[in-house]
């Protein structure tokens, strides 16, 4: 694990976004305290803590760090930022402080490998690109697959995970999967299960990068 990971890092906490290792994230930041947040982090280590809420004021104690690796601002004081993914973390703690937005102290150690690329996870992708069929095809939709064959199990499985229209709560189990075979195999269930239900798929999501 890099010594650069921070003690200190801000949460964003935002239902039903995902943000995996190795993954980019791109956000439209408008609300004035999570702007504060951008413009801190740009200041300091560009480090950014992805979390789901829950009730109230709880969130997901596993989330994913980002770090900004594009910024633009527009003409209305919106930043657009994208995150790519580098570890995910455990809440240790919230800490007090005098700023707008949360922050946490963040306990990496169980995410040691995170920082590694995996290229080969064995997916079944005959199953897959059936599986993606059914699913789009449901909804009048089409997908270029021969993109697929130039792009690795790690970062397809990755992208697929972040950006197919899961409950919260699967997306949350898709980030706290240790292992990212397994995690392959979860989406792949998780895929199954979306195309028995008849569950609906946001047109706008279906879009990997």
């Amino acid at each position: 694990m890099p010594d650069a990971l921070p003690e200190r890092l801000p949460i964003f906490p935002l239902t039903g976004v995902l943000l995996l290792p190795h993954g980019r994230l791109p956000l439209n930041i408008f609300e004035p305290r999570y702007l504060a947040m951008v413009e801190e982090a740009l200041a300091t280590d560009r480090m950014i803590g992805m979390v789901q809420p829950k009730d109230g004021d709880a969130v997901y104690q596993t989330g994913c760090a980002g770090k900004i690796t594009e910024f633009s601002e527009t003409d209305d004081g919106r930043y657009l930022i994208t995150l790519t993914g580098i570890s995910r973390f455990h809440i240790g703690e919230e800490l007090e402080g005098d700023t707008p937005f949360r922050v946490v102290h963040p306990d990496w150690s169980a995410f040691q490998t995170d920082t590694e690329t995996r290229k080969c996870l064995g997916v079944d992708r005959e199953k897959l690109q059936a599986l993606l069929t059914q699913y789009f095809d449901r909804e009048g939709m089409s997908c270029d697959y021969d993109k697929f064959e130039d792009i690795d199990d790690g970062k397809l499985m990755t992208c697929l995970a972040m950006v197919c229209p899961f409950e919260a709560n699967e997306k949350q189990a898709l980030l706290e999967e240790i292992c990212c075979v397994e995690r392959a195999n979860m989406f792949m269930t998780m895929l199954e299960m979306a195309i028995r239900s008849g569950k609906p798929l946001d047109k706008s999501d279906a879009q990997c990068h």
